[in-house]
């Protein structure tokens, strides 16, 4: 790990300044990514802004009926508060299915969201990746891709997005909210919130030079069935091949956002126009363009079994 300096933001505005001033600084909540980064010399700040004291640790209902989860929300106490879990409770199976007890004990909902893709070539600093290394290439094409993006690829980067609570967030249309270096504030929709790969797959979210996410809104309650559903190798503890979150209503319409499948938390809204004609028909309209290789072609048929279990589950 290379040398690095240390404060503690005093107020969100400092915080954004002192990232905005420092073209190598991060912010530092929970750690439970970047640390990670950090030990393999992935990530390199030369200075880490601790916003922990700043207050942004809670869950509160608006008067029009949303609900603000504030950015260093852990994990664990999202996952079950008693207001998510009836209400989002998408959102609240989508956490539990994600990483180990004590690592959701520390991950914050910033963090969460902003997590970096677990490409095991972004991860092996002796192979090419653009991701890590603009420009350098990428060894996931042509190399072995079964944990791999089928659709809103690029020549230069086919990995994934790695959150499962982002593909909660997705289906419910969350507005990730934020301060700018120079303290004026704005709402970004989660659907605008991430990036395609392109030709610049390191940049990753909308976000400017210190813009910091202060919390994170949920519209107000869209009532129906919340199913989360999650398929890969071992029974916890592991990333997803494919995911599947979706709020069904009793008439067979809904929304529904995959993850294991792309750049960033998956959603079309055509497919959700097609929940009421069935599994197949969604499916295809998730993934008209899909471009699978060899080794993850599996994940198109896996994703409209997988919706398909989720609407039979929702019809009871």
């Amino acid at each position: 790990m290379k040398a690095f300096t240390y404060e503690r933001a005093s107020s969100i505005e400092a915080a954004a300044k002192a990232a905005a001033s420092n073209s190598d600084a991060k912010f530092i909540a929970g750690g439970t990514n970047l640390l990670d980064l950090m030990k393999l010399e992935i990530e390199t700040p030369t200075h880490l802004i601790d916003v922990n004291g700043l207050g942004l640790d809670k869950i509160e209902q608006t008067p029009d009926g949303s609900l603000r989860i504030g950015a260093l929300v852990r994990n664990t106490d999202l996952a079950s508060d008693t207001i998510v879990r009836r209400d989002y409770g998408l959102l609240s199976r989508a956490l539990v299915a994600g990483a180990s007890g004590q690592l959701r004990n520390k991950a914050t909902t910033a963090g969460n969201l902003l997590q970096r893709t677990r490409c095991p070539y972004f991860y092996d600093t002796n192979q090419p990746c653009n991701k890590r290394q603009p420009g350098s290439g990428c060894s996931a094409i042509g190399g072995y891709s079964r944990q791999h993006a089928v659709i809103g690829v690029s020549d230069a980067c086919i990995a994934t997005h790695p959150s499962d609570m982002a593909i909660a967030m997705r289906a419910l249309d969350a507005t990730v909210e934020t301060v700018k270096s120079d303290g004026t504030r704005r709402s970004i929709p989660i659907a605008d919130f991430y990036r395609l790969p392109g030709d610049t797959p390191h940049i990753e979210t909308s976000l400017e030079k210190g813009e910091f996410i202060t919390s994170v809104l949920l519209p107000p309650p869209a009532g129906g069935t919340h199913i989360y559903r999650k398929v890969r190798d071992r029974a916890s503890y592991a990333f997803a091949l494919i995911s599947v979150g979706a709020v069904i209503q009793k008439d067979g319409t809904g929304r529904v956002a995959v993850g294991g499948v792309a750049h960033k938390p998956w959603r079309v809204e055509q497919a959700d126009a097609e929940l009421p004609k069935g599994a197949r028909s969604a499916a295809q309209a998730l993934l008209a363009d899909a471009r699978p290789t060899d080794h993850n072609r599996f994940k198109v048929d896996l994703v409209e079994r997988t919706l398909g279990a989720v609407l039979s589950e929702a019809k009871g």
